[in-house]
């Protein structure tokens, strides 16, 4: 099974037939551990099938020769479980550094873009060029910091140009969008640290299937409105835009609780530190498609 998000469904955040949590194969370093503590994984896709290299005898993928407890298992919020090799290993400081920097770009190019006024087809041509930059790298073997900065700085343009040309007409909707995003995040985060949402295979299936069909019906809104004109077939306007509006911010919230189950597993499985680059784009991603979707129902909400 993949990750929700594309960035980590191609990193070792999936590996062969799943990604750590719902359906890795048990490999070298703690199934055991694994089923006493983590109750959604397996084994550590990050051990290779011969054994972890750190620890040339096998054995704990942390460490060499010791087993995880389900308390060491169960600290990928905290320092690294006790013992663990910790000399090139993600932790929640890289996550939070590195998510920093990417939101910190989009924020210093969507004020740039605020402040010069940036016409709308040049902020849909950045938005074009942020898109490419997304997909390039969501299919590359490896994070590459100078394509992540250069995707969050486009997009950083495309919302600064688009949230002004909201704020023109809908008088403060940006900040409320801002704000909204913010309780979401924070919201999602409360509710996934108490086990108010629980992550697992079943989560993942509903989520994607409502994800695919609410892609399908947006993709089908656009044709429509391209060759028919007017709204299509309305999601964006009355009470159906308002509906699909929620929809999107729920499907949004969802995939921040996948993307912090991705980080968790990381963590506590000893992802490569690199691999902070990827969930600090994946969170971006998120995050982004949350604004937009609030920006757009706060526009339906307050439209005249």
């Amino acid at each position: 099974m993949r990750s929700s998000n594309p960035v980590f469904s191609r990193r070792g955040f999936s590996r062969d037939t799943g990604f750590a949590g719902f359906n890795a194969a048990p490999q070298a370093g703690g199934p055991a551990a694994a089923q006493q503590g983590n109750p959604y994984a397996t084994g550590n896709p990050y051990a290779p099938q011969g054994g972890n290299p750190y620890a040339p005898q096998g054995g704990n993928p942390y460490g060499q020769g010791q087993t995880l407890t389900p308390e060491q298992l169960q600290q990928p919020y905290g320092a690294p479980p006790t013992g663990a090799l910790q000399t090139g290993r993600m932790t929640m400081d890289d996550v939070v550094m590195r998510t920093g920097i990417t939101l910190g770009t989009v924020t210093v190019g969507a004020a740039l873009a605020w402040l010069m006024e940036l016409p709308l087809p040049l902020a849909f041509g950045a938005g074009l060029v942020a898109m490419v930059l997304g997909l390039v790298q969501a299919f590359k073997r490896k994070a590459s910091p100078p394509l992540i900065l250069a995707y969050a700085a486009f997009e950083g343009l495309f919302l600064g140009a688009l949230s002004g040309a909201f704020n023109a007409r809908f008088e403060g909707a940006p900040m409320q969008a801002v704000l909204g995003t913010m309780a979401v995040f924070a919201g999602v985060l409360i509710a996934y640290k108490t086990r108010l949402i629980r992550v697992n295979r079943r989560f993942y299936r509903y989520v994607m299937a409502a994800a695919i069909g609410f892609v399908l019906l947006t993709a089908v809104n656009l044709l429509f409105m391209a060759f028919g004109g007017g709204d299509g077939l309305g999601f964006r306007s009355g009470g159906l835009g308002i509906l699909f509006g929620v929809i999107g911010v729920v499907l949004g919230a969802c995939f921040l609780a996948l993307d912090f189950k991705q980080v968790e597993d990381g963590i506590a499985y000893g992802a490569p530190r690199e691999e902070s680059w990827l969930a600090a784009f994946g969170l971006t991603l998120t995050l982004v498609w949350i604004y937009l979707e609030l920006l757009r129902l706060i526009s339906i909400l307050r439209g005249d």
